[in-house]
């Protein structure tokens, strides 16, 4: 049997899941957040339409696709349809501001935005700003072609573009101390190989629910899910009312969470009456998870929790399976896992030298997965990519039995829901407040373990700033995952003995 990498005869991950859905045309693949069911020959039908339509308006092998897209049936087909022609696809994050997302637009030299129906006012407001390129509808709208429309008239069948292993499938962004986050870029062929592990728990034909955004890991999932000739069931955001009754409703194996909807779940009151039998694996990562939280997890839902960790530059990198959530370091410490086949792990010093289990370092990977290096920073990639290796900026160390336990991040950067912070991308914003002389930005832990983002600020002279203006300010010009929930006024800001803010000294004082 071939490798998914053999260039002879790869064949590229939305075509693997567009042959697996052929296998059974007549079952259905995707159930809308409206409720409507798509079978799998109705929704390869119209992906292979879409990307016969993309091609004939110039969307070329090599070319980039942006989409600005929510969880619907309209964004996998977009996703898919781009990847058959070739192109590498950008998405637009929700809770990116306008001026964010075009300055992505234009440095990942994009040749077609494409809009569903769950974007249309953030599309109103990018398309306001100059130097876009054309926008497509995924359906009917007031501003832009119904692209689906005049994809009727093509012919359903597979385009002819070959794709190779090497080649990008996406440029995923991340947040970054520049005005452009960084673009991490990932081939065809890790991906492809990626989706081809199967997840414990997850059941044979997995029935997903994505209830966080597909722009995000949950699109990685949903494209595992069908690969394996699975389902996808769709809601547009998360609700923990809505997830439990459509796990019960629709008979979910899978669902992803960060931490703090997990805590969610298990505070809301139908989750006693709710069944829950289906349920066979809840992935969850991305951020810091309450020991206590998780056990109460653990009861409530049974032995589905598998913890992941990982990063957008290397995907999966380890995995806790329900049992191994008891694995704890001699500080208490829970462990994140142990390596995932074919991924390598190792604890280094600052001079790079490789240190013994138990001893503290940055965590250094080499994984299948691992990202082609950053879109046009050869500066950036450079720092993280050495001989290999992965540096991950993540403080932590192995046991002796390979169990990992993250400690810390050795760089600055907050993980909330939604997406990664950096803080002096917030302060040099704030810096340009004219309320604001001095200020430094920080992660506060609530008691579930969940970050948020606060800033102390030091007033300009005669000034006094209201922290609702300051939250819009930010929210306007940057996200509103950029907006400090906290604003702290004060006289001076601590500074570390090397005369740097001190973040963890602000975050211990505002913490409780």
């Amino acid at each position: 049997m071939s490798s998914p990498n053999d260039r002879d005869d790869f064949v590229s991950y939305p075509a693997a899941i567009l042959d697996a859905l052929s296998a059974a045309p007549e079952r259905t693949a995707v159930t809308t957040a409206d409720g409507a069911r798509i079978t799998a020959g109705e929704f390869r039908d119209l992906t292979w339409r879409l990307a016969g339509e993309l091609i004939e308006r110039g969307v070329t092998h090599g070319s980039t696709v942006t989409l600005l897209t929510g969880n619907t049936a309209e964004a996998l087909a977009a996703r898919y349809a781009a990847g058959l022609a070739g192109a590498r696809v950008v998405g637009l994050y929700d809770g990116m501001s306008p001026e964010t997302m075009a300055r992505i637009v234009a440095s990942v030299e994009a040749v077609l935005v494409l809009v569903d129906g769950e974007r249309h006012a953030a599309a109103k407001e990018l398309l306001a700003l100059p130097g876009l390129p054309p926008a497509l509808a995924l359906g009917p709208s007031s501003f832009a072609e119904d692209v689906l429309a005049a994809a009727a008239r093509q012919e359903a069948r597979p385009p002819s573009v070959r794709v190779r292993p090497e080649d990008d499938w996406c440029i995923r962004h991340t947040g970054g101390t520049t005005g452009i986050p960084k673009g991490i870029r990932s081939l065809h062929g890790p991906y492809r190989e990626a989706l081809e592990m199967r997840f414990e728990g997850a059941g044979e034909a997995p029935r997903y629910l994505a209830c966080t955004p597909l722009a995000h890991l949950a699109g990685l999932f949903a494209d595992a899910a069908l690969l394996q000739g699975g389902s996808v069931v769709l809601q547009r955001d998360f609700d923990p009312g809505e997830v439990l009754a459509a796990v019960e409703r629709e008979g979910i194996t899978h669902l992803w969470l960060l931490p703090p909807l997990i805590y969610r779940l298990l505070d809301h009151p139908a989750l006693p009456r709710t069944d829950l039998s289906t349920l066979g694996r809840i992935s969850y990562g991305g951020c810091a998870a309450s020991p206590a939280r998780l056990r109460q997890a653990a009861e409530a839902f049974g032995p589905v929790l598998y913890g992941l960790y990982g990063l957008s530059e290397a995907q999966a990198i380890t995995q806790a399976a329900p049992h191994e959530h008891s694995v704890t370091g001699p500080d208490g410490r829970v462990t994140v896992g142990r390596a995932l086949p074919g991924v390598e792990i190792v604890v280094r010093d600052p001079s790079g030298a490789d240190l013994p289990a138990g001893q503290q370092g940055e965590i250094v990977v080499r994984t299948p997965g691992m990202m082609a290096g950053y879109w046009k920073r050869p500066d950036a990639t450079a720092e993280v990519l050495r001989d290999g290796w992965l540096y991950t900026g993540d403080l932590g160390y192995l046991d002796e039995n390979g169990y990992l336990f993250v400690v810390d991040r050795i760089k600055e950067k907050i993980i909330v829901v939604g997406g990664h912070v950096y803080p002096s991308e917030v302060e040099e914003l704030l810096l340009s407040h004219p309320a604001v002389a001095q200020c430094a930005v920080f992660g506060v832990q609530d008691e579930d373990a969940a970050e948020h983002v606060h800033a102390a600020i030091v007033p300009a002279p005669g000034e006094r700033p209201d922290p609702s203006l300051i939250r819009e300010f930010v929210t306007a010009r940057k996200g509103r995952i950029y907006a400090p929930e906290g604003v702290h006024l004060l006289p001076s800001i601590p500074l570390t003995s090397v005369g740097k803010p001190d973040r963890k000294r602000l975050g211990a004082m505002f913490g409780g």
